[in-house]
């Protein structure tokens, strides 16, 4: 049996799952890594906090297991709070430990004092303080139990001086986990069933919540002939081998998601949580399926709500609705959805640059089938999207919820320890990059074999184009970059620069060959949108008012090439 604080939670934890803990060594942290230390769990050092709190979720994202962040008292806990209230919103099980200055000196305003609650306790499934060392395997049990059933980020305060305490009594608390079913009942399905068997252009919208319930979503796209739109946080569930898929809509879809949730009849949302209320269909009716009763019709006004998984619920529909007969509405947003991949995927062939795309359609074919893919918040993220396949082992993931920058290399490090032996690829916008780059020197120190790509065009395009389409000027958005490729070969990775189209699939192929650490820092095309699904008149207004303030300022040569690269190959 354990004898202090720091070796009963340690003890509970590892009993619960975890493997790796992620931090800084210091301070009041001290007692608690020293018990890691004697443990089975491994300690991650890393060089900034923040990337410690992105590579635990990240970890804990793809495994679905427990994954540990621990942070010495006042600025080492706060470095976490970006990447921790990323994983919380990716619904990560995490644990997260706190310490405090010691519990006589709070409330005095004593050196790195923080409340941590009132930093902690928004985005967190559990969020308490260890007051006693009686409490200590108790409440950690419980901050693990809540982490793994509520999928998110527990939180556990504890005083730096209670860790070598040694408690009076312990009980056997332990960590639970549980796996059970939430069907609807009978009469909460007929009013959905009603409306179904209308039949007209019926349309499903799938979210996370399908995660356990591909099988069931297409058995029921295949009853009702529908064709199965995604949110972008679905698509590792329901996009491979689907033929009913029709892809995203949204900012980041495409003409055949948004016209499919757009102008149906009938909008079936399962597990769909998506907050952008102008995507939504104008006169449909719309059925909602949730876990949550906080959910149904939290972003959009709903006819029928029903309370069930999404497993269940479209298991019990699809044995009673009646069977749709016509292909028709199907086939139309089938045919939208291909024209616009290909669209998408297009680019000009006289200017002899990189395109995002192109880079990304490469990444695509040459990568592993069951590779392991992150991708930096912008215009990066939209392209994986796009154009990175899931192919059902293939497993993508991006900060969809909390959208904050420099958030890729960070949790693919954390996913390629918890995936030793699969290859896992990091897309880097070169502004997230170097946002957080000093942790490189933690990829090499521990021999990480993580592959990191960087679109670098210079600049934040994707803030660049939030600009152009308001009619701003862009400002403030230009980086002057180093050659990444050689920054990374002087920190001790292997590097290379690709500027050339020519040079771009072998060096991708030597890249992804390297059997350590690997950094390749390709130029793309920086004059490339992000084309949204459909342009509204008021967006190609303030597009125009864009371009005669850049002519007015003597930026005409920019935008011929915007134009050329955006607008005439379509």
């Amino acid at each position: 049996m354990s004898t202090n604080v720091a070796e009963i939670m340690v003890e509970t934890l590892q009993n619960a799952g975890a493997k790796r803990c992620y931090g800084v060594v210091g301070d009041t942290l001290n007692h608690f890594t020293d018990a890691l230390r004697q443990s089975d769990i491994e300690w991650i050092g890393v060089r900034h906090e923040e990337v410690g709190g992105f590579a635990a979720g990240g970890e804990a994202y793809l495994t679905q297991e427990l994954a540990l962040c621990a942070g010495s008292c006042g600025p080492g806990s706060l470095h976490f709070v970006n990447g921790l209230f990323d994983a919380h919103r990716n619904g990560s099980p995490v644990v997260f430990i706190a310490t405090q200055v010691p519990l006589g000196e709070t409330g005095s305003s004593f050196p790195q004092e923080v409340d941590q609650s009132r930093v902690f306790e928004q985005y967190s499934v559990f969020c308490e303080t260890l007051n006693s060392p009686e409490q200590a395997r108790r409440m950690t049990a419980l901050a693990a139990q809540n982490a793994l059933a509520k999928r998110g980020v527990a939180v556990l305060i504890v005083p730096g001086d209670i860790f070598n305490q040694t408690p009076q009594n312990q009980l056997a608390y332990r960590t639970h986990r549980f796996n059970y079913s939430l069907r609807p009942t009978a009469a909460a399905l007929v009013p959905a069933v009603q409306q179904l068997n209308k039949g007209g252009n019926i349309t499903i919208f799938a979210g996370a919540g399908c995660e356990d319930a591909r099988e069931q979503v297409i058995a029921l796209a295949e009853k009702l002939q529908a064709p199965i739109a995604w949110t972008s946080r679905a698509k590792d569930f329901i996009e491979h081998d689907n033929p009913y898929q029709v892809g995203m809509t949204g900012v980041y879809g495409l003409e055949g998601g948004y016209h499919a949730v757009a102008e149906c009849d009938t909008l079936l949302l399962l597990g769909c949580n998506f907050a952008f209320s102008q995507f939504y269909p104008e006169s449909a009716a719309i059925i909602q399926v949730d876990h949550d009763p906080a959910h149904i019709g939290k972003r959009y006004p709903v006819d029928v709500g029903i309370i069930g998984s999404t497993r269940d619920t479209c298991e019990a529909l699809s044995q009673v609705v009646e069977p749709n007969s016509s292909t028709r509405w199907l086939e139309k947003c089938r045919k939208r959805y291909q024209k616009s991949l290909q669209k998408s995927a297009h680019k000009s062939k006289d200017d002899g640059l990189i395109h995002p795309q192109e880079l990304t359609l490469a990444l695509d074919r040459l990568a592993n089938d069951d590779a392991l893919i992150t991708a930096d918040t912008g215009s990066v993220n939209v392209w994986m999207l796009r154009h990175i396949r899931s192919l059902g082992q293939r497993r993508t993931l991006a900060s969809l919820q909390h959208g904050t920058m420099a958030n890729a290399y960070p949790q693919a490090l954390g996913i390629q320890l918890a995936y030793p032996d699969r290859q896992v690829i990091a897309m880097c916008g070169d502004g997230g990059l170097s946002m957080l780059m000093g942790d490189l020197l933690t990829l090499v120190q521990r021999r990480i074999p993580l592959k990191i790509v960087v679109y670098n065009n210079s600049s934040l395009s994707f803030v660049e184009l939030e600009q152009k389409v308001e009619g701003l000027l862009d400002a403030y958005t230009e980086l002057e970059n180093p050659d990444f490729g050689r920054v990374a070969q002087a920190m001790g990775l292997w590097g290379k620069r690709v500027e050339r189209e020519d040079q771009l699939e072998d060096a991708i192929g030597d890249w992804l060959a390297y059997p350590g650490p690997a950094l390749l820092d390709v130029v793309v095309n920086p004059m490339e949108l992000v084309m949204p699904p459909k342009v509204e008149s008021g967006q190609v207004a303030s597009t125009a008012l864009y371009s005669a303030k850049a002519v007015l300022s003597g930026r005409m040569d920019e935008v011929v090439h915007l134009v050329k690269s955006n607008f005439l190959k379509r």
